[in-house]
């Protein structure tokens, strides 16, 4: 036999003589069994359901695991997808800027718009207020415009040896329905001052250096006055002391309007008590100034305008004048009493 044939038969024995066994179960009678026998099958048989229950629970927990999985994945994958209910406003950056500037710029006042609403329609403590720009002792202005009604404020000083009870014209001034000053002058006084009050009036001997003199200041304001509606703060006082006149068809004075008179009682309130009660304004707490005072007067009356002129109509009623009626061609003609003759 040669070395080849040799090498065949003994790789065909060795194929044969490999074998896989497979496992045999051999029955057994439980009765011949020992108690040390039965404990070690109980035994197999618990540990056998324990790891069954423990690989099932393992396989759950693969497949929850493996399936939760790829979504955690996805969702870290892209980090910059938000849901869509919490989806930012699509407004570009720069138009909300924009509306974020202008809101800024609409509610950047320090009233809120109903309150400018409010004061827009009491415009009765601005001119009170606001600085006019105005110079002391200017005399008649060049700027400020006239017009029909015009508020008018004297202030006083002492003279002769009963200064608390005799006072003269030391200083005038007239505001505009506005409020904007139309004049002001220091009057120098005829008789020898015994008391210039500087810590009411606000006057002192050296305001009389530029003042000028009463005529002068005299035919100035009654200019002014001709032909307009003055306003006033017990005004009869300060034409008295201007020795002028005006007409009461044009005067209105704050200190008899009834509505301001119920919070004196019925007397006549002072003008510090109106302007702080129904103004809010606090005027007079030291020297007094004519132009503040003369505005705060302009500001009462237009808060109270039209209560104003219905209470003036009842003392001053218009007359209304017939169309066409005057002298000459229309006066009426006398009838001629008939004559009859004697018979």
């Amino acid at each position: 036999m040669d070395i080849v044939s040799l090498y065949r038969e003994t790789l065909v024995k060795s194929q044969h003589a490999i074998k896989v066994f497979e496992p045999v179960t051999f029955a057994m009678d439980a009765s011949n069994l020992s108690s040390n026998w039965k404990k070690l099958q109980a035994t197999l048989k618990q540990s056998g359901a324990a790891s069954t229950t423990a690989i099932t629970k393992r396989k759950i927990a693969d497949r929850d695991s493996s399936s939760a999985a790829p979504r955690k994945r996805k969702f870290a994958d892209h980090p910059h997808k938000v849901s869509s209910k919490t989806q930012p406003s699509k407004t570009p950056l720069k138009k909300r800027k924009m509306a974020d500037s202008s809101a800024t710029g609409a509610t950047g006042s320090s009233e809120p718009s109903a309150t400018r609403r409010r004061s827009s329609t009491n415009t009765s403590a601005a001119p009170v207020t606001v600085s006019r720009n105005a110079k002391v002792n200017e005399g008649r202005s060049a700027t400020a415009e006239l017009g029909k009604y015009i508020a008018m404020d004297c202030e006083m000083v002492g003279v002769g040896p009963n200064p608390d009870n005799d006072s003269v014209l030391a200083r005038v001034s007239i505001v505009n329905f506005n409020g904007d000053q139309i004049y002001d002058s220091y009057v120098r006084p005829k008789e020898m001052v015994t008391d210039w009050r500087t810590h009411v009036s606000g006057i002192a001997p050296k305001h009389m250096v530029e003042a000028r003199t009463l005529e002068e200041v005299q035919k100035e304001v009654g200019e002014i006055m001709n032909g307009r509606i003055l306003v006033g703060h017990a005004v009869s006082n300060d034409l008295d002391a201007l020795l002028l006149s005006h007409p009461k068809r044009d005067i209105r004075d704050t200190s008899k309007h009834a509505e301001y008179r119920k919070i004196a009682g019925g007397g006549s309130p002072r003008l510090k008590m109106l302007a702080e009660h129904f103004l809010g304004l606090k005027i007079q707490d030291g020297a007094h100034s004519s132009v503040e005072d003369a505005r705060a007067t302009m500001a009462l009356y237009r808060r109270e305008k039209d209560a104003f002129e219905k209470e003036h109509l009842k003392k001053w009623p218009i007359r209304n004048v017939p169309a066409g009626s005057g002298d000459g061609d229309h006066k009426k003609k006398k009838k001629k009493k008939k004559t009859t003759r004697k018979r």
